[in-house]
């Protein structure tokens, strides 16, 4: 059953009103729906935002299938990677301040970064290194070209690399200590390629984080509360959740081991996000966050960085964070867990979508989207004034994963001007 949620307030104006079909738009419900029924994940929320209002909010099934409750409005999500554009967004803050420029080696604010070597051969237990190309710079840390490797989720790769780092033990989400106790680890492991020449999706959104404590004398938790998530009323959004909001935490599923279907990953009340005492502040994917929270972030995204009056980000400096910045063919992804699409390329902090007819998918040039490893995902087309954001709690890949070929569809057919 899809519960239509208007009565709560979210709903801002008619989809008419913004030039979207309501008839049209069930689409985007009849084909969340039709994943749930199926079994791909037990429940979802969808909004869609245009023109500055929201004129879609609904939640479909359920948040935690153990416990029996049914998604609500307000249900807390495990964001992972959509963490990466606050934290960046949060960068350019400091950017706008002259605190640094986008071609500043990262050893001018990070000291220990200026003797990194690179990989060049041999074992985990033995290996060989040699200079750089060049110096990591800041803007390769936003764009992961930095030649920093993955944590966690890039140790699936069997490469001496990726054995260091899990040896190290920087895994990403769920890394002890704090961010400046990862990049005394860093600096003392090697780059696993040549910085500007790999994009690489992994540690360096960690970095961006420390950078921000560095440059702003601040924990990254409380410079983002300060900066951009109190002033935008995203009150949900924390890196590790107060215990009076845990019953309002989603459990996290999987693919089950024996056959089709899902099974329990993370529950709430023994989730690692639930542990107020980590002092692991990540960038990479720390955050957890409501749909409505999100939505007021793409809300403001959406609009040239202010919302309500309240100006997060320079409008000039936004449309620089959401251009491509990667040249064509020059960079290819040595990610294994993405697939770089042709007709895209990536910002400082985004995707950016370039050609829909090479990317196959509908869409409007200027796009720009990303996706968290528990099948969250958002995108914003500036030419449209459209916000879409998508939660749920799946880990792995299968329609969850690629839901947002789905929603792009649903949205874009549904507009009517």
């Amino acid at each position: 059953m899809v519960d239509t949620i208007s009565a709560s307030g979210l709903i801002e104006a008619q989809p008419e009103d913004a030039g979207i079909s309501s008839q049209r738009l069930e689409n985007l419900s009849r084909k969340i729906q039709e994943h749930i029924d199926a079994g791909a994940f037990p429940g979802a929320i969808t909004a869609v935002a245009r023109r500055g209002e929201v004129v879609h909010f609904r939640t479909y099934g359920s948040m935690d299938d153990e416990a029996g409750k049914p998604m609500a409005p307000d249900t807390i999500f495990r964001i992972y990677s959509m963490t990466k554009p606050i934290v960046s967004l949060a960068l350019m803050q400091l950017y706008e301040e002259g605190r640094f420029q986008l071609d500043d080696p990262a050893s001018k604010y990070i000291p220990q970064f200026r003797d990194l070597k690179v990989f060049a051969g041999g074992t985990a237990d033995s290996y060989e290194v040699r200079e750089p190309e060049r110096e990591m710079t800041v803007r390769d840390l936003l764009m992961h070209t930095s030649g920093l490797a993955s944590g966690r989720f890039g140790a699936r790769a069997t490469t001496p690399v990726h054995e260091l780092y899990s040896r190290a033990g920087i895994q990403g989400i769920g890394t002890k200590g704090t961010l400046a106790d990862l990049v005394e680890k860093l600096a003392k492991l090697p780059l696993a390629a040549d910085p500007g020449t790999a994009w690489i999706y992994g540690q360096s959104t960690d970095v961006v984080g420390y950078l921000c404590e560095v440059l702003s004398g601040q924990p990254l938790d409380r410079f983002l509360q300060e900066r951009i998530l109190g002033p935008l009323g995203m009150a949900d959004t924390h890196f590790y959740l107060p215990a009076a909001k845990l019953p309002r935490l989603a459990a996290n599923y999987t693919f089950r081991d024996d056959g089709p279907g899902y099974r329990l990953l993370d529950a709430p009340a023994t989730s690692e996000f639930a542990n107020t005492s980590n002092t692991y502040f990540s960038g990479v994917g720390g955050l957890l966050s409501t749909a409505p929270d999100y939505l007021r972030f793409v809300k403001m995204l959406a609009n040239g960085g202010e919302l309500d009056g309240t100006r997060i980000i320079g409008p000039r400096t936004l449309e620089l964070m959401t251009l491509n910045h990667i040249a064509t063919g020059e960079i290819r992804t040595a990610s294994p867990s993405i697939t770089w699409l042709d007709g895209q390329g990536f910002g400082l902090g985004f995707a950016v979508l370039l050609d829909p007819v090479a990317a196959a998918i509908i869409g409007t040039p200027g796009e720009f989207h990303w996706s968290g490893a528990a099948s969250t995902h958002f995108f914003i087309s500036p030419a449209d004034e459209l916000a879409v954001v998508f939660m749920t709690q799946f880990m792995g890949s299968g329609p969850p994963t690629a839901i947002g070929r789905d929603l792009r569809v649903a949205v874009y057919q549904a507009l009517t001007d």
